[in-house]
């Protein structure tokens, strides 16, 4: 399981979260686009069929961290760095010019879906191209940061388009910043009306979740999500705990995180290894559905007999998620999620 790096003790973690906004990467630079820099038309079934209105108004607002973004129409051609945004954008129906590892996008975020053409890969989230990225001639550039201060700010500022810095996750309230993430693009595009639409279909779909849950008899609601990579042999679990998107979206199912042990403040990340997972009782075990392709750690799960005897693998209820579900996502990857739950816990899966 990759990140920026992933492979770090939980004190690493915690002092660098920009290690934590993804588990998959690629290291493709390939160029979907060429040199097209006209905004692409959406292509999810969502968008072919949008009624919502995009407003022509001026924009005036506060980013994420107090930063004033100024704009005499909202952005239409819009350069995105992180996957969760690119996220939101396709589900407000602006298609980005350019986009930080569109190959990676469409293995680990199947939410949306990208056009095959008009899109430019700008290379890694990590380390983008900026020279490419600001040939597309984005009128604004969406970043997620970690502080007002942080350095790909200060890079993006030396080119004359306005820069809207974003949050990528707040363990406080992880589904509000969520929230607010995607309603502060929406502003930006003008494209609050299809965000209304969008949080609304969400919040009826966690409804739903919850109330399908509650009418079904469950052996636990104890649970934890979890994913982890392999390291010379060592296998390293991260535990998705309090303040953790897909977490605190299992709580308002009904169910209670099983794991207590200590998570980073923004994305309520934890490290623990075999044997603290034998610690957490009968808890239901979820996981990760998309493969890494720098190694498979239930393969490696599979051998070890201590795994084999936590109640949840011994009983059949250590679960996958579908592949190509971002657990750092917007609304719907939000979604999906809560679907996968409820799927798997009401389902053949859960017999």
């Amino acid at each position: 399981m990759k990140t920026r790096r992933l492979a770090l003790t939980l004190g690493a973690l915690l002092a660098t979260p920009l290690l934590l906004t993804a588990c998959g990467t690629t290291s493709s630079d390939s160029d979907s686009g060429g040199e097209d820099t006209a905004a692409a038309e959406p292509v999810s079934a969502d968008c072919a069929e949008d009624t919502t209105e995009t407003s022509t108004d001026p924009v005036s607002l506060t980013d994420a961290y107090g930063r004033k973004v100024e704009l005499d129409q909202p952005a239409q051609s819009v350069a995105v760095l992180e996957w969760q945004q690119t996220e939101d954008l396709l589900s407000l129906c602006v298609t980005p010019v350019a986009v930080a590892d569109t190959e990676g996008f469409g293995v680990w975020d199947t939410a949306e879906e990208l056009p095959s053409e008009g899109v430019t890969d700008v290379g890694t989230r990590g380390e983008p191209n900026l020279e490419k990225l600001f040939g597309t001639n984005p009128d604004l550039v969406i970043v997620e940061a970690y502080t007002a201060e942080d350095e790909i700010i200060k890079q993006l500022e030396k080119y004359d388009v306005p820069v809207l810095a974003t949050k990528g996750a707040d363990a406080k309230d992880p589904v509000g910043q969520m929230k607010d993430t995607f309603n502060l693009i929406a502003e930006a595009t003008g494209r609050q009306d299809q965000a209304e639409a969008v949080l609304a279909e969400f919040d009826q779909t966690l409804a739903d979740g919850k109330e399908a849950l509650a009418d079904t008899e469950l052996p636990t609601t104890d649970f934890i999500f979890y994913d982890g990579w392999v390291q010379g042999g060592n296998v390293s679990i991260r535990p998705f705990g309090q303040g953790s998107l897909i977490g605190e979206l299992g709580e308002e199912l009904g169910m209670t995180n099983a794991w207590t042990g200590e998570v980073d403040p923004a994305y309520g990340l934890g490290q623990t290894d075999i044997e603290g997972m034998t610690e957490l009782g009968d808890a239901t075990f979820f996981h990760t559905g998309t493969t890494d392709p720098a190694g498979d750690i239930n393969a490696e799960l599979e051998k070890n007999a201590a795994w084999q005897k936590i109640p949840a693998v011994a009983e059949g209820r250590d679960y996958a998620f579908p592949a190509g579900i971002w657990t750092f996502g917007g609304p719907r990857s939000s979604e999906q999620v809560v679907d996968a739950y409820v799927d798997l816990l009401t389902g053949d899966a859960a017999q």
